[in-house]
């Protein structure tokens, strides 16, 4: 290629094909295992997805050939990747998490940071070690007991090395951990009392965490590890403030903030000296729930920089909040918290405490077809102006709309094929005119279970129609602008040399005079006066011409810079869309819903300790303490020994202890609270220091015959919510080969009678019910044409045929090179034939 033309020419476009990088960078986008839709639930979980480690994907494993040695946790995990935070199911060990300090070399190596050990004393001096250099030292764990000067207090030290634990001398300790929680992700660092849960239920637990719904209401934890805020922070959902400064405005969309100005900076620049933050408000994410910041600040409040202004959504003041402070007692009630069901009552659903926004997207294709284009329209064919009453002129509904099942959300028609009309219709043609049969409606309606209001209609088109409408709006942005600035300059000149003599003749940069010496400046002068081409001498005004050329200066480039800027940031907005081929318009209307808790959610604590909300009991009825506080959540007390997650229960009481004093405790990981401090708090707020108190039955008012744990519990509402699980359907699609209904929600389809199902039936010895279940009530296609001509005509029903699944298994078994044929049977063959009496 350099041979084909000029050298001097020569472009890097010349010589290399641009295609070849763009396909490789646009197939790893679209179709590649490890480019994933981000897990958005809620802060935490959109953290953890970032900071995920994958042994799938090209050039890695396979789950089907990965054994137990890949998946198993090895020493040298140890403060790199999280040995908790792992999918439970085929991915177990395959796809992992970064640990919380940990991060990654220039090499692609994990490193984790220790503290320098130098002769027994600990330095402050932290160094990040990769896996194979750490094997080389003898490392001591962060809770090794320090003397004030920071020599190891004991002689000899349990230490780590090589996968081993030997007991070192004190002078051969090389490094010491950071801290305890160096060795969990985030997600796993974030349940207080780790320590005294099972692995299996921790892992549960810091998998549920990322399940969380960011709720209406949030509040942050009375029982955390002291972690929350800054994960908060690092998920990058609350806003941070930049620099030092005084808040001065305050409103739903943005926060300004006055900072400190330099002296060089452009005075005419109106973004100079503030700080705005601009707050997202009912966005959805990609699981459907909505990213909701809200100010923390108040108007005249000082500012420093690092400081959090603004709580995203599930952040309360600054902290992770992903669920609930709520009492909770460990007692059977009545049968219905069976099997990990909760029983809860109606208050929470009164104040909103497990309420939750969730914002659906709906979109329809303007397509072109082969009978000419498709078209939004109101005006549809056999539908009523009730139907169509909240839709535009355009058949797009308007923001605000109450919608349910059903209705329409945009009009559309499709032009259908031309059908020969009988004379009758032409005749009625011919009088009434053309009327709108030449099109079908195929409208976007709600699907089934949303119901909510329209927030957002967006309208993406390949052409700008708002083309001028745009351009006009941004002329007058700019000339508003620019008429600020100069009113603004006009005032500091004449501030700065009305009256005042000028000691030589004041020109323009042509040479022209402006003002002859010895000339006061007044008023008109300075209005007169072209700034574009003024610049003050030394000589004029000895005083003031430092401060009249710097207004002068100032005030030209923050015109120019506006100019430039309004140029560059227009031209976005006037590109149309990029859609795919073939479609003209793209319509998405989102559709918020609020949904309370309800019969069928699933909730959560911190520990694992999952369940699926059983009743809604009034508040009369919950069980009560003895100064008559009711009850919030009612937990199966079996829900604990069998599974070992014991940290609830001391969450529960600690959490009573907190709620009690109006205090929040941090309980970091492996270093939280012990027994002996929980059991003391409780006796500060007058509890009993096992933890369990009286409680009596809300619907008889007697006491219950043992004491009960009662304290307080931090809950969540997980994504997994009945309203998205319900499903019903009567008529709708099918296959087209076995003529039976779709299988699952997303497809309307109907429920399969299955393996287990048909066991059921041959149990009771139902033959016939069997037989017709699998024949003609499903996909024998002839069989049930013939059974319902037969019903039509009162005739006997006739005999099943075969069934197409059949048909699928013998093309199979070809396929599996068996040469099945469908033959009649010999004996059926032999007793047509006439019998021959042989002699």
């Amino acid at each position: 290629r350099m041979m084909l033309k000029d050298i001097q020419s020569l472009t890097p476009k010349d010589l290399i094909n641009a295609r070849l990088v763009s396909s490789i960078i646009i197939s790893f986008f679209s179709t590649s295992q490890l480019s994933q839709f981000m897990e958005q639930t809620n802060p935490l979980a959109e953290l953890t997805h970032k900071r995920r480690i994958s042994a799938l994907g090209p050039g890695g494993l396979t789950r089907d050939t990965a054994g137990f040695e890949v998946r198993d946790v090895h020493h040298s995990h140890y403060g790199r990747i999280c040995p908790i935070e792992t999918p439970e199911g085929p991915n177990i060990g395959l796809i992992t998490s970064l640990s919380t300090y940990a991060r990654i070399n220039e090499f692609g190596f994990i490193e984790t940071p220790y503290r320098k050990v130098v002769k027994g004393k600990v330095t402050n001096q932290v160094e990040f070690l990769s896996a194979d250099i750490e094997d080389k030292y003898a490392i001591a764990q962060a809770n090794a007991v320090l003397n004030p000067d920071n020599t190891f207090r004991d002689d000899i030290l349990l230490c780590r090395k090589k996968g081993e634990y030997p007991l070192v001398p004190r002078e051969e300790v090389n490094f010491m951990d950071v801290s305890p929680k160096q060795i969990v992700s985030p997600s796993a660092s974030m349940i207080p009392f780790l320590e005294h849960d099972d692995a299996n239920r921790a892992l549960m637990g810091s998998n549920m965490q990322r399940q969380a719904v960011p709720l209406l209401k949030p509040s942050a934890p009375v029982v955390g590890t002291g972690i929350e805020r800054q994960v908060a922070i690092d998920a990058g959902s609350v806003i941070v403030a930049k620099n030092d400064g005084v808040v001065e405005e305050l409103t739903g969309d943005y926060i300004k903030i006055k900072t400190e100005r330099t002296t060089s900076e452009n005075i005419f620049d109106e973004d100079v000296g503030y700080d705005i933050y601009r707050m997202i408000t009912f966005q959805r994410t990609n699981q459907d729930t909505t990213i909701i910041q809200k100010p923390i600040v108040k108007v005249g409040q000082k500012i420093k920089a690092g400081d959090i202004i603004a709580d995203g959504h599930a952040c309360d003041n600054g902290e992770m909040a992903l669920g609930q402070n709520v009492l909770v007692a460990f007692l059977p009630w009545y049968g219905y918290n069976f099997e990990d069901a909760i029983v809860v009552s109606e208050r929470l659903l009164e104040e909103d405490s497990f309420t939750s926004i969730h914002v659906k997207e709906l979109e329809i294709a303007l397509r072109e077809t082969k009978l000419g284009p498709e078209e939004f329209t109101r005006e549809l064919p056999n539908v009523s102006e009730d139907a169509t009453h909240d839709l535009d002129e355009y058949g797009i509904i308007r923001i605000g709309a109450k919608v349910q099942p059903g209705d329409i959300l945009v009009g559309k028609v499709t032009p259908k094929g031309e059908v020969e009309l009988t004379p009758e219709e032409k005749l009625l043609r011919a009088i009434f005119g053309e009327k709108a049969s030449d099109v079908r409606d195929t409208s976007l309606k709600v699907s089934p279970g949303i119901s909510g209001v329209v927030v957002d209609v967006r309208v993406l088109s390949r052409e700008n129609k708002r083309k001028e409408a745009i351009e006009k709006e941004v002329v007058k942005e700019v000339d508003e602008k620019i008429k600020r600035i100069e009113k603004k300059r006009l005032l500091l000149l004449k501030e700065l040399l009305i009256d005042k003599k000028v000691n030589e003749s004041l020109r323009d940069i042509y040479g022209k005079v402006l003002i002859r010496k010895g000339m006061k400046i007044t008023d008109e002068l300075i209005k007169k006066m072209d700034f574009t081409t003024v610049i003050v001498e030394k000589d004029v005004l000895p005083a003031d011409y430092r401060k009249a050329n710097k207004i002068i200066r100032d005030s030209n480039s923050a015109i120019n810079k506006i100019r430039n800027r309004i140029g560059e940031g227009s031209l976005d907005q006037l590109h149309g869309d990029e859609l795919p081929n073939g479609v003209l318009k793209m319509v998405k209307i989102f559709i918020a819903q609020k949904r309370n808790l309800q019969v069928g959610d699933k909730l959560a604590g911190r520990h694992g300790n999952k369940g699926v909300v059983a009743r809604i009991v009034p508040v009369e009825d919950m069980p009560f303490l003895v100064d008559g506080t009711p009850i919030d959540i009612v937990l199966n007390p079996l829900g604990v020994s069998s599974r070992m997650n014991v940290g609830q229960v001391l969450e529960t009481l600690l959490g009573y202890a907190g709620m009690k004093k109006g205090i929040k405790y941090s309980s970091p990981v492996f270093e939280g609270t012990t027994i002996e401090e929980i059991k003391n708090q409780l006796i500060q707020v007058g509890a009993d220091p096992s933890g369990k108190m009286v409680l009596y039955d809300g619907r008889t008012g007697e006491k219950f015959d043992e004491k009960v744990t009662v304290g307080y519990m931090y809950i969540m509402k997980l994504s997994h919510m009945v309203e998205d699980k319900i499903h019903a359907r009567a008529t709708g699609p099918y296959s087209l080969i076995s003529q039976q209904p779709l299988g699952g929600k997303a497809q309307f389809g109907g429920q399969r009678f299955g393996e287990m199902e048909v066991w059921a039936l041959e149990a009771y010895g139902a033959a016939y019910t069997l037989q017709e279940i699998l024949t003609v009530k499903s996909d024998d296609v002839k069989g049930r044409s013939d059974l319902y001509e037969a019903i039509v005509k009162g005739k006997n029903p006739p005999e099943p045929g075969l069934p197409a699944a059949f048909n699928v298994l013998v093309k199979e078994m070809n396929g599996l090179c068996l040469d099945v044929t469908l033959g009649k049977n010999e004996v059926e063959e032999n007793k047509s034939k006439p019998q021959t009496v042989e002699e």
